[in-house]
């Protein structure tokens, strides 16, 4: 049974060793292979510790639970932070370890955020995925529009990324079938 609930400072190594992980499998060939080697868990979790201390009223951060593993992914949303008309919310982050993927917690996540960002008065909101990364038909699935696109540079690299939009997050936030989610 996975839990998802809201993020907690306890969890910061957890989510580090997540993402951390999934950038490393997620990315080849996306990004600079001396890049994903040199991502530190221990500093990713200190980074972490900060978001969840400072952000905490402004960031919903949330974490997948799975004994006896522990955090298996996370995810966060808030505030829009580039200007597409229409958005008033981000998902900022979602990752999963591998074996996690494939069993509907990315879609409980997504639920979950999109839940968080009603209860903030977000109606809507948009998320920004490298156009090459081979898991955004994840987003469309889910019902994401193509909403924009932009070239950011990052590790040393000239990317791609579309943006995918909901104009009404309650569809999204009804996918969850676990009413402990709410």
């Amino acid at each position: 049974m996975v839990l998802i609930r809201p993020a907690r400072s306890i969890d910061a190594a957890g989510i580090a060793e997540v993402h951390v992980a999934s950038w490393r499998t997620t990315y080849p060939g996306l990004l600079p292979d001396s890049y994903l080697v040199g991502l530190s868990p221990p500093l990713h979790a200190e980074r972490w510790r900060g978001i969840l201390a400072r952000e905490a009223g402004a960031r919903g951060c949330f974490v997948a639970i799975e004994p006896p593993y522990g955090v298996i992914g996370f995810a966060s949303c808030g505030p829009q932070r580039t200007r597409i008309a229409g958005f008033g919310g981000e998902f900022y982050t979602i990752y999963l370890y591998d074996f996690a993927q494939g069993r509907g917690i990315g879609r409980r996540l997504m639920a979950t955020m999109a839940t968080d960002l009603i209860g903030r008065g977000d109606n809507s909101a948009l998320v920004w995925v490298l156009r090459e990364n081979p898991s955004r038909w994840f987003y469309e699935r889910l019902g994401g529009i193509r909403a924009g696109d932009q070239r950011t540079s990052f590790a040393g690299c000239l990317l791609n990324e579309i943006a995918y939009g909901w104009h009404d997050l309650t569809t999204l936030a009804d996918l969850s079938a676990d009413p402990s989610v709410r």
